[in-house]
């Protein structure tokens, strides 16, 4: 290609601001980012935002590169074949690649009342919500936080430990991610935190109400505060704008991260289902998709063939309170080990964790392409090689 050429960067989250730096590594790329808000949002802080310990933003100068044009607007859909993107301001961007990196959100909870009278914190703008509601409340009212994976763990400790009265309802198992050794340690310290943990088949919320969550088995609880953390979905801009998603709304493509409609399309983060093997949602894997999307959009405009995915796992940090926290290891392939750290040595590497983030965004600011930040895991292509191997085949069938 001569001349330059225009990437657009939609969502300016861990993958959209890893891939939108990246990009500056190349002079003749103009690279646009889209974002609804001005500020970046550290979503591995919004738990302490509602236990009032932290702000959960940075701004962007911190973490985004100068030559990054960053327009605060949302997209409204996408024109593949026209390769421009409606705002919700009315303008139009044009495009000659567009990286689909528009994160992941609170799914939209099936539970009756749940909408009305519970809060989600799965955003900047839920958890802000959720802040001056707990203020109003008496220190000894009743909080319920809903959904037993980190987001609901980390919210429960943090209040409990502000001295709030908190029952988790898990819906199934504390913390189904974590190795049973791991396991144990997360149910210890909140138990010293003096939270209420309820597991089982019974512990499934049926129905909110404004002052009560009602359980299987007919159990109701008394619920001042309620909070949902359970579930996630992704914006439906994709399908609305005719590409192909799969069934939770996640962009399909290919294992360079190319939608399977479009070449000049790329996806990045939690809105990335590659070869409908998407990785698990969160910043361990944007961080290492979003550089590679621009790898590919990089590949393409040089003339090369795009890379493979490659996406490695360490595993998961949970923090539970400020003076506590697990973090689970794995392997490479997200499965998680007997091994972990605990206690205030687990504190402490989860700050350290939180931290270095904000530095690799800066850094890829700074240096693009300076360093890969992903590691590889080999069984990937041993199971879709094996997937590929259990399809049906056509041959010798009519057509």
């Amino acid at each position: 290609m001569t001349g330059n050429t225009d990437v657009v960067v939609i969502g300016g989250g861990y993958a959209g601001v890893m891939a939108a730096n990246r990009l500056t590594q190349r002079a003749d790329v103009r690279v646009t980012l889209i974002n609804p808000r001005p500020t970046f949002v550290e979503r591995v802080r919004l738990h302490q935002l509602v236990g009032g310990s932290d702000d959960a933003v940075v701004d962007y100068t911190d973490v985004l590169a100068e030559r990054v044009r960053l327009v605060v607007d949302t997209a409204t859909r996408i024109d593949a074949a026209e390769r421009r993107v409606r705002l919700a301001t009315g303008g139009t961007l044009g495009y000659d690649y567009l990286i689909y990196a528009v994160g992941s959100g609170s799914a939209d909870p099936d539970v009756p009342g749940a909408a009305e009278f519970a809060y989600p914190i799965a955003s900047l703008e839920d958890a802000r919500r959720v802040r001056p509601v707990l203020d109003a409340a008496p220190d000894s009212a009743p909080v319920t936080v809903v959904g037993a994976g980190p987001s609901g763990i980390e919210t429960a400790a943090e209040l409990a430990e502000t001295g709030r009265a908190v029952t988790l309802v898990c819906g199934g198992v504390l913390g189904p991610y974590l190795h049973p050794r791991g396991r144990r340690a997360v149910a210890r310290r909140l138990a010293k935190l003096g939270v209420t943990v309820l597991e089982g088949p019974d512990a499934t919320v049926t129905a909110v109400a404004r002052d009560a969550v009602r359980l299987g088995g007919r159990r109701e609880l008394p619920s001042a505060v309620t909070i949902w953390t359970a579930g996630f979905g992704v914006p439906d801009l994709a399908g609305r704008s005719g590409l192909s998603t799969d069934a939770l709304g996640r962009l399909r493509t290919d294992e360079t991260l190319t939608s399977v409609d479009d070449a000049r399309v790329v996806a990045a983060g939690d809105s990335a289902a590659p070869s409908d093997l998407p990785f698990r949602m969160g910043c361990q894997s944007a961080m290492q998709l979003g550089p590679q999307a621009a790898e590919t959009v990089l590949s393409r405009i040089a003339g090369r063939h795009p890379a493979p995915v490659a996406v490695g796992f360490a595993g998961q940090c949970i923090s539970l309170g400020r003076r506590a926290a697990v973090f689970q290891f794995a392997r490479r392939n997200d499965a998680a080990v007997r091994f972990h750290l605990g206690g205030r040595p687990g504190a402490k590497l989860k700050e350290l964790v939180c931290r270095s983030i904000v530095w690799q965004l800066a850094y890829e600011a700074r240096k693009p392409g300076a360093r890969a930040w992903w590691i590889s895991d080999g069984t990937r292509q041993h199971l879709l090689r094996a997937r590929r191997s259990e399809a049906p085949t056509t041959a010798g069938q009519p057509v």
